[in-house]
């Protein structure tokens, strides 16, 4: 990685944390649907990211939200898991040598694989926050309920924001 991807990256960083903690924290609709919009900092990090690096990143992106949040560990167990996630898909996905693109981004991808791939880290990231959260089984209907309206809502801020600020590939 380059002096300017990693500018970018922790530029990135600090604004989607910034939009998640004082814009969006207090943004429900009706307590059942809430918007994560910080994971797609984990979510567009550079493929040849190492993988202890990424988990790293995952679990300090985890604990700054907890920490603002106050929720003790939630989402950085949840961020870990997006990690993973991301990680296995990848793997999964095509051979991590051979990528010409260097991030994972709707521009650099395709709509598809994107969205895919951003659904598959949202409702992971989203089933373990909300799993946590609640911590008990008698009310898995609603907390499942919650995790996937959840999902559906940060799947659509977060194709909005890639919309809005993704680079075209030059044909």
């Amino acid at each position: 990685m380059n002096s300017r991807t990693i500018f970018i990256n922790i530029f990135r960083w600090i604004i989607l944390l910034f939009v998640q903690i004082f814009l969006l924290r207090n943004l429900a609709y009706y307590n059942l649907s809430t918007p994560f919009v910080y994971i797609l900092f984990l979510m567009v990090l550079p493929f040849g990211i190492p993988n202890i690096l990424l988990f790293l990143l995952a679990f300090g992106t985890g604990l700054t939200l907890d920490a603002f949040y106050d929720t003790l560990g939630v989402h950085t167990s949840a961020c870990v898991a997006l990690a993973l996630v991301r990680v296995l898909f990848i793997s999964v996905s095509f051979n991590r040598d051979a990528i010409d693109e260097p991030e994972p981004s709707l521009g650099n991808m395709g709509f598809k694989w994107f969205s895919v791939y951003a659904i598959l880290c949202i409702i992971v990231h989203h089933l373990v926050v909300f799993f946590l959260e609640a911590f008990k089984l008698d009310e898995a209907g609603y907390t499942l309920g919650r995790a996937l309206l959840s999902a559906v809502f940060s799947l659509f801020v977060i194709l909005l924001v890639e919309f809005i600020f993704h680079n075209r590939k030059a044909n």
